[in-house]
């Protein structure tokens, strides 16, 4: 067994009525009447100068409020916009090179979005650090990003979370204990996948379909595991951002259009700074580099 990582109209020319003399007068001219009142009322799709001065007001309000975050939060610069999500969600392969011996009908597994989009998408594991800063900050910033979350650690704070996802962050599934997945049987790494998604429906309603094993390692059975339990898709990374420096996987050290990047959820215990520290880190490189941050659903 290999181990890897629609309108149309009727003229009423021609078309005799049955009504009689009177009554045919007396539909002329209601018509009259239902005519002259349309023709008085305004279109429905008319914007009043009122309406178009407020939305421009808010629009002024709304960039003045995300400028004020930029600089509350200590960035040079204000991140890029996202482009519309796409209408049409990019086909999904597994990467050359990390299939397993029998990949047909099992999640593919990937490290990018195939998108000419500049956009990259930032994934956040485990749940160890749980920062009321941190999630200010990508709120206040408009950031979107993808939880995967261990039950070992989410536990001791359910709450948080459930902020997260108030937030509209998509909370995922990293197993229950982050274990070594390949060194499990089977059975285990289905207790350990399946069990995450009961605890991830019961706490936050929904059941993941997106699935990162622990440390980035997995068999065939992860993937038979992963697929008994409702997920369909797996994504690793390309790149991880630290506080204090970056890891690539190519060899060239840079990043590509549609690149999923890694993060956890570390403070100072772990680092040498906070989760915002990595936050302001992970935003200059890729804002330096003209790239936006995405929604990796809105790919999926």
């Amino acid at each position: 067994m290999r181990l890897v990582r629609q309108s149309h109209s009727n003229s009423a020319k021609g078309v005799r009525s049955s009504a009689p003399k009177g009554a045919r007068a007396t539909l002329a001219l209601l018509a009259a009447t239902a005519l002259a009142t349309a023709c008085a009322a305004p279109a429905a799709e008319d914007v009043s100068p009122a309406a178009g001065q407020q939305a421009a007001a808010e629009l002024r309000q709304k960039q003045r409020a995300h400028a004020a975050a930029v600089k509350r939060w200590g960035l040079a610069k204000a991140p890029l916009p996202a482009p519309p999500a796409p209408a049409k969600k990019p086909h999904i392969d597994t990467r050359d090179g990390f299939e397993v011996d029998d990949h047909d009908g099992l999640p593919p597994v990937f490290t990018t979005i195939p998108t000419k989009d500049k956009v990259v998408f930032l994934t956040i594991d485990d749940g160890a650090e749980k920062d009321p800063a941190f999630l200010r900050m990508m709120s206040e910033l408009k950031i979107p990003y993808t939880a995967f979350l261990s039950d070992y650690l989410v536990k001791e704070d359910y709450g948080y979370f459930k902020k997260m996802q108030a937030a509209g962050v998509s909370l995922n599934n990293h197993t229950l204990h982050h274990r070594f997945m390949p060194d499990l049987s089977y059975a285990s790494q289905k207790r350990e996948i399946c069990g995450m998604q009961d605890v991830i429906e019961k706490r936050y309603g929904t059941r993941p379909t997106l699935f990162r094993p622990p440390f980035g390692n997995y068999n065939e059975d992860t993937l038979r595991a992963a697929r008994a339990c409702g997920i369909k898709a797996v994504p690793l990374w390309n790149e991880e951002v630290f506080v204090d420096h970056w890891e690539y996987r190519e060899w060239d050290r840079d990043l590509r259009p549609g690149d999923i990047v890694l993060s956890h959820f570390r403070g100072k215990e772990d680092w040498e700074g906070t989760m915002p520290d990595m936050v302001r880190r992970f935003l200059k490189l890729i804002t330096d580099k003209g790239y936006a941050v995405a929604r990796l659903e809105d790919y999926l």
